[in-house]
């Protein structure tokens, strides 16, 4: 039977996952086996983050909006529920940024969706 290297097919795939390694720390960039471990171990919570980014910035947004409809005397759920009621569609994400950047757009959203409930 004859001999087979694989040298370049090897040197290729090894050299594909030290990439990835870089910057990590030890052996964890050098040493191919310890490498791979830590590059599955890395691109399993990349995934898992991408998700919780999400999340986050949802919790995130909430105690903005909660904080900001505070004043007016009103909770965030009775506030998302009149906004509901009133037919304005406007994303959590929007009304937390006129909250912050805007607060005369915000008073106006706050005071017409209350009113009509």
């Amino acid at each position: 039977m004859t001999r087979v290297k694989r040298g370049n097919v090897a040197r290729k795939r090894r050299k594909k996952i030290l990439q990835l390694a870089k910057g990590f720390k030890g052996s964890h960039s050098n040493l191919f086996r310890t490498a791979k471990q830590q590059v599955l171990k890395a691109l399993k919570y990349s995934y898992i983050g991408r998700k919780h980014k999400k999340r986050n910035y949802r919790r995130l947004w909430i105690i903005r909006i909660n904080a900001a409809v505070r004043p007016y005397g009103i909770t965030y759920s009775e506030f998302i529920r009149s906004l509901k009621n009133s037919n304005i569609a406007l994303n959590r994400k929007i009304l937390s940024q006129l909250a912050i950047l805007d607060y005369k757009v915000f008073d106006i959203v706050v005071k017409s969706c209350c009113e009509l409930n």
